[in-house]
Parts: C-alpha cells; sequence; structure tokens
C-alpha cells in the first residue's frame, strides 16, 4: 500500500476513533461530502492512466500488468478502459452493451 493511502486510511481510522458521538458523526459527514465530490475526479483520473497504458507504442501494456500495478483484479482494469463504473450485478451484457 502507498504511504499516501495509508495516511488516508489511519485518518479515517481517527475519525470512527472519535469518541464524542455528535462530533463523530459531523466528521463523517464532512468527509462523505468530500469524497463524493472527489469521487468522480479520481475515477477519471485513474481511467486516464489506464487508457494512456493501453495506448502505448508500440505495444499497449497488458491488462494483466496494468492490474498488478494498481493492484486491482484484470476485469477491474477492463472495466475502468470501458467506463464502467457501477456495481457488477448491474453491468450490461455484451449484447445489451452493443445494442
Amino acid at each position: 500500500m502507498t504511504e499516501e493511502a495509508q495516511r488516508v486510511i489511519n485518518a479515517m481510522d481517527e475519525v470512527e476513533a472519535i469518541p464524542d458521538p455528535e462530533e463523530r458523526a459531523r466528521a463523517i459527514s464532512e468527509v462523505l461530502a468530500d469524497q463524493a465530490a472527489r469521487a468522480k475526479k479520481w475515477r477519471d483520473d485513474r481511467r486516464k492512466f489506464v487508457l494512456e497504458q493501453r495506448a502505448m507504442k508500440p505495444k499497449a501494456v497488458p491488462y494483466r500488468k496494468i492490474a498488478a500495478m494498481l493492484g486491482v483484479s484484470l476485469r477491474t482494469v477492463q472495466d475502468i478502459e470501458a467506463g464502467y463504473s457501477g456495481s457488477g450485478k448491474d453491468r450490461p451484457r455484451a449484447t445489451q452493451a452493443e445494442e
């Protein structure tokens, strides 16, 4: 795990450990509001990276290598490339996507 990601996770752990329920709930609300605003940008940034790797010349970086670089599954990389970010249960079937 990257140092930056670990710091964010540690900060979220600190929010969960706030002893006063009202203060904890307020902090959770603030974090959730920021996360909602930031999530689209982060998805776009990650997709841009995947698309850049796949567009490499003379040979695209393989899905498996990108998956290892990002610490995600091969299917997740394929979904990112396709611009899909929803729940797996709601993923359109190939026949639906072609229509």
